[in-house]
């Protein structure tokens, strides 16, 4: 099962291999969740469940228990629900399961697991690796592979080096593990979609660069007999129109900061509403529930905004669980909201001017440009310091975030930019026959059901 981050119909014009192996088998439209984020749409592909059953409300969100926002957590315990494989256990004793770099991979239940896991040194300095299960398999994929390419994942230099690295490892384990299931995620479609949008001749040529990728580890499954499935999380579609949510919060008086040496910070346990901006949709936290009809009609008035639910209209989106903000704002087509709440560049803290995905209370998808020349430049410098067993630091995203063409989150409003799934099978699975005979489009929770019943496995889905 291979998760194609923003595989659209208009991507795979340009991908004829993929195309191929679609043409041989079926292809559907893919009914996403809200929000249209990666840790939301994957969690309900493995389980079954919507956002409001496995608890997965966005890629991060406010753990009220501990005071903080964090995005990007990783440990399985924080997606509820029996995933696909699990559930093929109870059918099958001995089901095994592989996953390359599908979210929440720490503490999975998969026989095999990889996914990226930088290295933090004592003095500061963080290093590309992975974490993989069992131990013996690390050494031996990055012999053959070399080791994970992290700065190629994520960051101004994102890259196919990434894809490519992710491929070769599941060619790898295909071959050596032959699983059940064996889970991908091949994230390239995401960076130039987003720095130049899907209109961007640049971005057709990511989809033509991915197809190339991913002909190998195609040939090598179609060569083994093995069934592809192929889906998409969301589509990604133009937008270019920031929306400051926390700063109208914060110039409203309720939002608060505290101040150190290194700059401004949200301070979410005085603040009496704040947002973690995902995308384009935003989990906006009311501490006292009096607030949450004048929160709401703040972000009602916000241009940008196309919706703001409350727990009664998130619940007919199924994304009413405690987890999830009081109220949660949806972008218009065309916007998306970025995370930064001070009011004054000077004030920003230091970490918002380089990639650091764990410390931002929100989205930054600034952190794929570069600033400017200089600031790469500047980058190229510190690796050299890095060589040399300095410490540095990474100064090169811009606190501008208007140079970003592309988004996801909401719903989407075209066919063309809308998830697919695809696969190599020509005998379409009862779930996704009923599911195209109802409306045209598989839904995400579908997916669990149609790998079991692609691999003969549906009578357990009756139990």
């Amino acid at each position: 099962m291979l998760d194609v981050v923003g595989l659209t119909p208009r991507a795979l014009a340009h991908m004829p291999r993929l195309s191929r192996m679609a043409a041989g088998g079926w292809q559907a439209g893919l009914r996403t969740v809200l929000p249209a984020v990666t840790c939301s749409v994957q969690s309900t592909m493995l389980t079954g469940l919507p956002p409001s059953g496995h608890g997965v409300v966005g890629n991060g969100w406010y753990f009220r228990d501990l005071g903080e926002v964090h995005l990007w957590r990783q440990h399985n315990r924080l997606v509820a629900g029996e995933k696909v494989w699990e559930t093929a256990r109870r059918a099958r004793p001995g089901y095994s399961a592989v996953n390359v770099c599908w979210w929440y991979a720490m503490g999975m239940s998969t026989d095999v697991t990889v996914t990226p896991r930088p290295v933090y040194h004592a003095d500061g300095r963080k290093s590309p690796d992975a974490y993989v299960r069992p131990p013996a398999l690390h050494d031996e994929l990055v012999e053959r592979l070399g080791e994970f390419p992290l700065f190629r994942y994520w960051g101004p230099t994102a890259s196919i080096a990434s894809s490519e690295w992710i491929v070769g490892a599941t060619r790898h384990l295909l071959a050596t593990r032959d699983a059940d299931l064996t889970m991908a995620y091949v994230p390239h479609l995401d960076y130039d979609l987003q720095r130049y949008g899907p209109l961007d001749p640049r971005a057709d040529a990511a989809a033509a660069a991915l197809d190339v990728a991913l002909t190998p580890l195609l040939d090598d499954a179609e060569a083994r007999g093995t069934t592809v499935l192929a889906v998409s999380e969301y589509g990604i579609e133009p937008a270019d129109r920031p929306v400051p949510v926390n700063r109208v919060l914060r110039e409203e008086g309720l939002l608060h900061v505290y101040r150190q040496a290194n700059g401004e910070h949200l301070d979410p346990w005085t603040s009496r509403a704040f947002a973690v901006a995902d995308h384009q949709v935003a989990h906006v936290y009311v501490a006292d529930p009096a607030d949450v009809p004048r929160v709401a009609a703040l972000l009602r008035a916000l241009p940008g905004v196309d919706e703001v639910l409350d727990r009664t209209a998130q619940a007919r989106y199924g994304l009413d669980h405690e987890r999830s903000g009081e109220l949660v704002a949806v972008a218009e087509p065309g916007a998306w909201f970025a995370y930064p709440f001070w009011l004054d560049d000077a004030d920003a803290p230091d970490y918002a001017r380089g990639v650091d995905i764990h410390r931002k209370p929100g989205y930054d998808p600034a952190e794929l440009l570069f600033a400017s020349p200089a600031a790469k430049a500047r980058a190229g410098l510190n690796l050299v310091r890095k060589r040399l067993g300095l410490r540095y630091a990474m100064s090169t995203t811009p606190l501008d975030p208007s140079g970003i063409r592309g988004s996801h989150g909401r719903l989407p409003t075209s066919t063309a930019d809308a998830p697919v799934v695809l696969c190599s099978d020509p005998d379409v699975p009862p779930t996704v026959a009923a599911a195209l005979a109802r409306g045209g489009e598989v839904p995400a929770a579908a997916v669990r059901d149609t790998v079991l019943e692609v691999q003969g496995l549906g009578a357990v889905l009756d139990r």
